[in-house]
């Protein structure tokens, strides 16, 4: 199979279970996996509340699939959503599968398309339920999705204001109070049973001295919990999650090219 990067995704969107106001935000995060080959979106588009998905779907250019809702009460999306995707699967033209929905009912479509050595990413709201979530290779919140894409917006404005400014600074006036400053990533916003999860990870990676490769623990830490990210910690990467965390010692290394860098953490706890 190719580097993740290069994965062709099918991106398979249930609209009855899928925010709308987050779509572009989604369609950022899927493009770190890979390229979206195919984007389709699945609901009964002839409702007045799927009215206004219209202009985000042109922007990100997803095709629609017309799902009638035959039965009341009864989500005939899903069923129209699984056919495609067997439909792609032994199409042969995709390396993975996007699953953007809170809906436990692709829990076997996933399980499937593992089994025929698809990578599937899941993407839905916190109500997903756990089998769902424990189906896919790795499955993403889309609220921390949103919080870390509203986040990188923040700055990018802050900078840009910055940037703005005369360059040469107005002189503090006396008795001004000084500016806040940030306040540090809290440590205390990871669970024990998380710190546990790390260590037991960099346990299983270590070498003789104790240090395991902080790539290769990141990969088992979302082997072991599907919906691992830092982000759901409120940092933007591992590294930094480790970092914050007393128990962990991190070593910076130098890599044989130009400019790599590897990082490498140890549990000082660790026997």
């Amino acid at each position: 199979m190719p580097e993740e990067m290069d994965l062709r995704l099918a991106v398979l969107i249930d609209a009855d279970n899928a925010p709308r106001s987050a779509l572009g935000d989604v369609m950022a995060e899927i493009a770190v996996y890979g390229t979206p080959t195919i984007k389709r979106i699945y609901g009964d588009w002839t409702t007045p509340n799927l009215a206004s998905w219209k202009p985000l779907l042109l922007e990100n250019a997803i095709t629609p699939v017309q799902q009638y809702s035959y039965t009341t009460g009864k989500n005939s999306t899903d069923s129209a959503m699984i056919i495609d995707a067997m439909d792609i699967l032994y199409g042969g033209q995709v390396d993975g599968f996007v699953l953007v929905s809170s809906d436990s009912d692709f829990t076997r479509l996933a399980i499937r398309l593992r089994e025929a050595g698809k990578k599937v990413y899941g993407m839905g709201e916190k109500k997903t339920p756990n089998p769902f979530i424990v189906a896919c290779d790795k499955f993403v919140y889309i609220e921390v999705i949103r919080s870390a894409a509203e986040q990188a917006r923040a700055e990018e404005s802050a900078k840009a204001a910055q940037a703005a400014k005369p360059k040469k600074a107005a002189k503090k006036k006396a008795g001004e109070a000084p500016a806040p400053q940030p306040e540090p990533e809290p440590s205390a916003r990871v669970p024990q049973d998380i710190v546990t999860l790390i260590a037991d990870s960099v346990e299983m990676m270590a070498d003789e001295d104790g240090y395991a490769q902080l790539g290769e623990v990141a990969n088992l830490l979302v082997r072991k919990k599907r919906d691992f990210d830092p982000r759901n910690f409120g940092f933007s990467k591992l590294s930094k999650l480790v970092k914050a965390l007393p128990r962990f010692e991190v070593d910076v290394r130098q890599g044989d090219q130009p400019n790599a860098t590897y990082f490498f953490v140890r549990d000082k706890e660790g026997k």
